[in-house]
């Protein structure tokens, strides 16, 4: 019973993350404030319609409001502002009552009449600074593109989603009415299918039993692949990381399959899920592919990437024997560990960070790398180092690394070039 409760009580904890992570808890940011305190201004009390008509900041009483901060001259505001689009459409054709605010960080009025001129709701005048100023420090806007939901009739801070484009990302109209209950169901539901995810669930739909290969025949049924690792490899041809990695995950793949043969039949397969714009670029991306594909186009495709909540491409999810999620961080463990990743286990990562810091302690303290002039020291998550992409193979590296102490220039172990001091050069 002990350990049952303990679980439990770990359970409530992911719980409650998931919750903070939205804005839903306790508050730090005091009392609440009247929608018309925060949108109006001492010579304003509207807001400007897509037409450009005055709208009354009263007429949003009683309305569900996304206050949506962001600007046209940055791109993962251009990328989220269509996806918001879209679930503000779908839920004002349901319901009404649910509006957006534009708050405007673009540098000048073109650019914002520009940017406003894709969007559907309502904006504060670009000229109106004051607002806008007094809106990003109310709520303490550090980065773009930011959203606010405010409930209607319900003035405290706890019922304030405070990470609005996570949830639209996540969740879509889905979310709505973006209550703390609602969001605890969503939860509930994604933690439900996860834990009962099959690998035929994942692969198929009621018209496709069968992905797509390189050998006749051509059609490869999924049940093929129950009891194997499986990969999904999300990419595409127009992306540059992804057209990049695609040679080394090739590499890999057949190393990891060559060692498994030895052994008896492979037992780890890869599926490429296409984010390419047409059968062209499929096509010619895919032969560049020793594994299998899912069809292009396929309905399956979109629902993958919001399964596993897919931000950016090139993505690696890997699935276990049993059908389930190993992890969603495979590109990044591929670049770490090569084919040793496999089957990408925390009981198998664990053993290779051990591994990695054993071998660390004979690495020497600082070297100096053809691609750059200063000296590297070594570092590693505690002492200095973290996260980072390689200034040299552009990969993202955690743990153990070479920095450059004075302009953080970082690079893998694995990756560096060592000269003497008078042979470096670089940037």
């Amino acid at each position: 019973m002990k350990q049952e409760d303990e679980v439990k009580s770990n359970q409530k904890g992911n719980d409650q993350y998931e919750l903070h992570k939205y804005g839903f808890g306790e508050s730090e940011m005091g009392s609440g404030s009247r929608l018309y305190s925060l949108l109006a201004s001492k010579n304003r009390d509207f807001l400007l319609s897509p037409t450009g008509t005055p709208v009354k900041i009263s007429d949003l009483q009683g309305k569900i409001v996304g206050i949506y901060f962001s600007a046209n001259w940055y791109p993962p505001c251009r990328k989220f502002t269509p996806v918001l689009v879209n679930a503000y459409e779908q839920l004002r054709n349901c319901d009404p009552g649910f509006e957006v605010v534009f708050v405007s960080s673009d540098e000048d009025h073109d650019a914002f009449d520009d940017y406003r001129a894709l969007m559907p709701w309502l904006a504060i005048p670009f000229s109106d600074l004051d607002s806008k100023k007094a809106l990003n420090r109310r709520f303490d806007v550090e980065g773009i593109p930011f959203l606010i939901i405010l409930q209607p009739n319900d003035d405290t801070e706890d019922s304030m989603v405070l990470d609005g484009v996570d949830l639209i990302y996540r969740y879509g109209t889905q979310a709505y009415p973006f209550t703390k209950e609602r969001l605890e169901e969503l939860l509930r539901d994604e933690k439900d299918k996860h834990e009962n995810q099959t690998l035929l669930d994942l692969l198929t739909n009621h018209e496709r039993d069968f992905l797509i290969g390189h050998k006749l025949p051509k059609q490869v049924p999924v049940t093929s692949l129950i009891r194997k690792t499986v990969g999904l490899y999300f990419s595409a041809q127009w992306c540059f990381p992804g057209v990049k990695f695609t040679p080394k995950l090739a590499s890999i793949y057949q190393k990891i399959n060559q060692e498994l043969t030895a052994n008896g039949p492979p037992e780890f397969e890869i599926v490429y899920v296409s984010s390419d714009h047409d059968q062209t670029s499929f096509d010619s991306h895919f032969q560049t592919m020793p594994w299998l594909a899912i069809p292009y186009g396929d309905p399956n495709i979109k629902n993958l990437a919001k399964y596993f909540d897919i931000r950016g491409i090139p993505s690696l999810v890997i699935l276990g024997p049993d059908g389930k999620t190993v992890t969603k961080q495979g590109r990044n463990l591929v670049n770490l560990y090569q084919e040793h990743a496999y089957p990408f286990t925390q009981d198998k990562i664990e053993f290779l960070e051990r591994q990695i810091n054993e071998e660390a302690k004979n690495l020497p303290k600082s070297k100096f790398h053809s691609g750059h002039h200063h000296e590297l020291t070594l570092v590693s998550e505690g002492n200095g180092g973290g996260p980072f992409i390689c200034c040299d193979c552009d990969e993202q590296g955690s743990g153990w690394a070479y920095l450059c102490i004075d302009c953080g220039y970082e690079v893998h172990p694995k990756c560096v070039k060592t000269v003497d001091h008078g042979s470096a050069t670089g940037t």
